[in-house]
């Protein structure tokens, strides 16, 4: 028997668009992304287990010490002695927030403790302005974070009396405030003149790349310690009587060219990967040689060598704390300073005074390197295809 005509009518066409289903679950998601690269084989697996296990016995004890058990307030020992109050006690945080101005500013004056804040404003304003890849005039905030920077902060703290500010002895200096001092006129000086040296080492006279050579061989031979021993002990015996160097001011100049050093190390690398056709493209164009550095290959250089720029910035915040050992009040030195004050005798507040330092590397140290990664990926995206 044949269809009618009716039969045939009554046939439907769909006229919106049917929705894509979802891929399957261990295609994406996060079930696709863990099989990807946790469980991808046996041996990703049992180190995955292996991670798991020990966060498993790290985390628990850790966060009951720092967290749960810790003790947020008090005015002395009583606040953090279990025999006291009567039950376990953590991290006596009490401690530090007792003590937090000295671990900030060191014995530096307390009525001229607003210096030292007008300071810790200055570098956040230059550091931003620096690093804010799409701030206005950031030629300019370079040379506020090279130049102006550096005189306005040495004014402030150290004071100068014309100006009406007292003088300041760099000896009641100390704390975080060292601490940052010593590792931003490291960061300021060992770039551009670690910039220098490079392209003095690959420099077409003899007599300029010979002292670069030498200059750089020279301070990568020699243990960061032993400069620091030699510029605040050994360096007053070669100077005349009457003539004296500030016992801060020895120790940063010797971490600066240190650190300038390794940093021109670093950027002669960035440099070598840099093709020949580059420059002769530039010279093509008729630039000069500093034009064309300029302009041209040192942008390219410091982009390949940013991972290792960084690297270097986050080892000398942390050798900062080597000041110590010659008699300077860095961070650390104020937390030993404060531990041993009676009136905070508690089993806990040694521990909890190095856990605070911990955490203040940690924060510093984890920004720059996350920073670096934003900016690698940011300058990678026009060199995707």
């Amino acid at each position: 028997m044949s269809a009618g005509p009716q039969a045939l009518s009554l046939s439907f066409i769909r006229r919106e668009t049917v929705p894509a289903a979802p891929p399957p679950v261990l295609v994406s998601g996060p079930l696709a992304w863990a099989r990807a690269n946790l469980f991808s084989g046996p041996g990703n697996t049992l180190l995955t287990l292996l991670a798991l296990a020990i966060l498993a016995l790290a985390v628990p004890p850790l966060a009951r010490f720092l967290v749960i058990d810790a003790v947020f307030t008090g005015a002395n020992r009583d606040a953090c002695r279990p025999d006291v109050v009567g039950h376990p006690v953590g991290a006596c945080w009490a401690f530090v927030a007792q003590k937090i101005n000295y671990f900030v500013y060191g014995s530096y004056p307390i009525e001229e403790r607003w210096r030292a804040n007008v300071f810790f404003g200055l570098a956040a304003v230059g550091i931003g302005w620096l690093l804010w890849l799409d701030a206005p005039r950031r030629g300019l905030g370079a040379l506020y974070v090279f130049v102006i920077f550096p005189l306005a902060g040495y004014a402030l703290l150290a004071g100068v009396p014309a100006l009406g500010l007292a003088k300041v002895p760099t000896a009641l200096w100390g704390g975080m405030l060292v601490t940052l001092v010593v590792s931003l006129v490291g960061i300021v000086a060992s770039l551009p003149l670690g910039i220098l040296l490079a392209l003095g080492r690959r420099s077409q006279l003899p007599l300029v790349r010979l002292v670069c050579v030498i200059f750089i061989e020279f301070w990568r031979g020699v243990p960061l310690i032993t400069v620091l021993f030699m510029a605040n002990v050994m360096l007053p015996l070669f100077l005349p009587g009457d003539v004296t160097v500030d016992r801060l001011m020895r120790p940063l100049v010797g971490i600066a060219l240190f650190s300038a050093a390794y940093m021109a190390e670093i950027v002669r690398g960035g440099l070598q990967a840099i093709p020949r056709g580059q420059t002769e493209g530039a010279a093509s164009l008729g630039l000069s040689y500093w034009q064309s550095m300029r302009l041209v290959v040192l942008p390219q250089a410091l982009r390949i060598v940013i991972p290792g720029i960084v690297n270097s910035f986050i080892a000398l915040f942390k050798d900062t704390t080597l000041v110590s050992i010659v008699g300077i009040f860095d961070f650390i030195r104020t937390i030993e300073s404060a531990r041993v004050d009676p009136n905070w005798a508690a089993p806990t507040v040694v521990t909890t005074g190095y856990a605070f330092a911990a955490l203040f590397y940690f924060v510093f140290c984890f920004g720059m390197s996350r920073y670096a990664l934003y900016v690698e990926r940011r300058l990678a995206a026009g060199q995707r295809r």
